[in-house]
């Protein structure tokens, strides 16, 4: 059976380990040097980024967060060990992990640690199509030749890369589609990498809970159960019409994915018609001040992909998810683009005072839609607000201070909420 040592990139025939290096993390699959879809994800990623630069917390639980009103962007594996999840409210993780460290986001050097792997991935292969900062698909389809090793191989090597050059750890999946390779990506996290190949894909699925699949939340995970739907085994009982008929388009993806079946290639250049960012509540809440937070911390998030994307949005939009899982969404057409996050603050703060919908809410999101390149953004002013003008450009100022000096630099009182 085909082997690769993920230290030293040794190939071989299976073994428990290496027989150049000795080393036990061995790879070894019947199709490892033949599957070419792969998903790479980096492990902890804001957290990891902080550990790196700080390497006194290193073997510390470190939270990436607010304040005590606010929630956890993300946290390490050692927080994770004490219960401690993305979105929770901060003062829940503390009480789970009293002894961890909370650190403010830096959003500019977690952007410029993602370039840097970006730069890495492109060149192995220009098939790349970006998920977030810390996460894409790679496509290694005809790649052998040119870097003289498989797929498998090469990103292997990635990984290596990573670590030695850049301090970061990440997980690989690779499989024969996209689906398949995110899933896998997950199964051995941190540091690992997993394989799914053709002949295991069905068997490998079969026994799986049915939130395996993409798009199956809580809500979908619910209707899915009240039709006696709770693993793929379940699915694949119903006639693809009839999941179509009960449950629109989302059976038929729901028939084609119980399969194993994603036709969907790596889109390079697909160009993103939104940006937005949602964070579920660990508890619901109606709380005004947590609200309000939320809202600011999502429009600076927003704000801030838009900027590493030099990207404008003409459009502002709320999303609401009540405790009944009912979902409000609302949108606000803008005089001009933009991507300062006060603009996009006071537009879906507007939009929240005016939606009608009652708390309490299980999830909050912003995003801005009707992209356009960032040279459109904010140029004609705001007739209504004379002082907008002035605001964006102390943004801007802040921008740079924080780039130079870190994210914590200049923090705003409502972020701390």
């Amino acid at each position: 059976m085909p082997a690769l040592c993920r230290d030293c990139l040794t190939t071989f025939d299976s073994g428990r380990r290496c027989p150049s290096c000795r080393s036990p993390r061995v790879l070894s699959h019947p199709e490892l040097f033949d599957l070419s879809v792969a998903h790479m994800d980096c492990d902890a990623f804001y957290a990891s980024v902080e550990k790196r630069d700080d390497p006194g917390l290193a073997d510390k639980p470190v939270i990436v967060g607010g304040g005590t009103r606010g929630v956890v962007s993300t946290c390490c594996y050692i927080a994770r060990i004490s219960g401690v999840r993305s979105a929770m409210p901060m003062f829940q993780a503390l009480k789970l992990c009293p002894d961890a460290v909370v650190v403010k986001p830096r959003m500019s050097v977690y952007v410029e640690a993602s370039r840097k792997i970006r730069a890495m991935m492109e060149e192995l292969t220009p098939s790349i199509e970006p998920l977030s900062l810390d996460e894409a698909f790679l496509d290694l389809s005809g790649t052998t030749r040119l870097h003289g090793a498989p797929p498998a191989v090469q990103m292997a090597r990635l990984l290596r890369r990573m670590e030695t050059e850049l301090g970061l750890s990440g997980s690989v999946g690779l499989s024969h589609n996209k689906f398949l390779a995110k899933i896998a990506s997950d199964l051995d996290k941190p540091r690992g990498f997993s394989v799914i190949g053709k002949a295991e894909t069905q068997a490998f699925l079969t026994p799986k809970s049915v939130r395996i699949i993409w798009g199956v939340g809580t809500a979908m995970q619910t209707a899915l159960e009240a039709a006696g739907i709770r693993t793929i085994a379940d699915l694949l009982r119903w006639d693809r019409a009839d999941l179509s008929a009960r449950f629109g388009s989302m059976g038929d993806r729901l028939w084609h994915l119980a399969r194993g079946l994603d036709h969907r290639r790596v889109m390079r250049d697909e160009k993103p018609k939104s940006i937005s960012k949602e964070t579920t509540f660990f508890e619901d809440t109606s709380d005004p001040d947590i609200l309000d937070g939320h809202l600011w911390r999502l429009a600076e998030q927003v704000a801030d992909r838009a900027k590493a994307k030099r990207l404008a949005g003409r459009t502002v939009v709320l999303k609401l998810k009540t405790g009944d899982f009912q979902t409000v969404t609302r949108r606000h057409a803008l005089g001009d683009a933009t991507q300062t996050a006060d603009r996009i603050y006071r537009a879906v703060r507007e939009l929240y005072d005016h939606a009608g919908a009652r708390g309490p809410f299980r999830l909050i999101g912003v995003g801005i839609a009707d992209l356009t390149p960032e040279s459109e953004a904010d140029r004609s002013g705001d007739l209504l607000d004379p002082d907008a003008g002035k605001r964006a450009a102390a943004e801007r100022a802040t921008d740079a201070i924080r780039a130079r000096f870190g994210a914590e630099a200049i923090i705003k009182g409502r972020a701390l909420r």
